[in-house]
């Protein structure tokens, strides 16, 4: 007599069922992985780019301004980070790029419908003196809260936390509070 080896209909029928099963309860939890990872990562990469704007600020005693960018040239005048930021030297102390101010790093458009708003003392630029302490071009210490979060997406976002004394933090809100 001969075996025969493979699987009955019936079988292959239950596995897929079984498998179909599965994919429809990890799919989505899958998703939310996967976003949390995107929101993690770009934060992660802005707090580094602050990380390196600080200690070029120490490192060449002058002040150094992080600010929005959409053409990786010159700081916006209007949108948000999420259209890219650039890292410059700024020792005439205006925020603004100029001509024979050395531009740092460049950073890319945040991709996935990510969004990167900050408040007043933080829209438009955070800035660091030679001394590594986040100031405000009027000569203030400059403090505030950017959140980053995926419109549409509720359930999780990161703030960025700058600190009177220049050192950011990241912390996980839930639900994503102030995204569009």
């Amino acid at each position: 007599m001969k075996n025969n080896a493979g699987f009955t209909l019936i079988e292959l029928i239950v596995t897929v069922a079984v498998a179909a099963i599965v994919m429809m309860i990890g799919v989505p939890s899958f998703r939310e992985v996967i976003s949390n990872n995107s929101l993690t990562s770009n934060a992660n990469a802005f707090v580094a780019a602050l990380n390196l704007a600080r200690s070029e600020a120490i490192k060449r005693s002058m002040r150094v301004t992080l600010c929005s960018s959409a053409d990786g040239a010159t700081c916006a005048v209007a949108g948000n980070y999420e259209q890219g930021w650039i890292v410059f030297a700024d020792p005439n102390s205006n925020g603004a790029v100029d001509a024979g101010e050395p531009i740092i790093q460049v950073s890319e458009a945040l991709s996935g419908g990510l969004t990167l708003i900050g408040n007043v003392n933080v829209q438009n630029y955070v800035s660091y003196v030679a001394a590594g302490v986040s100031q405000m071009n009027n000569g203030a210490f400059q403090a505030g809260t950017l959140t980053l979060c995926k419109s549409g997406y509720t359930t999780s976002a990161r703030q960025l936390v700058l600190g009177s004394g220049g050192r950011m933090r990241i912390v996980k809100v839930e639900p994503a509070a102030g995204c569009p």
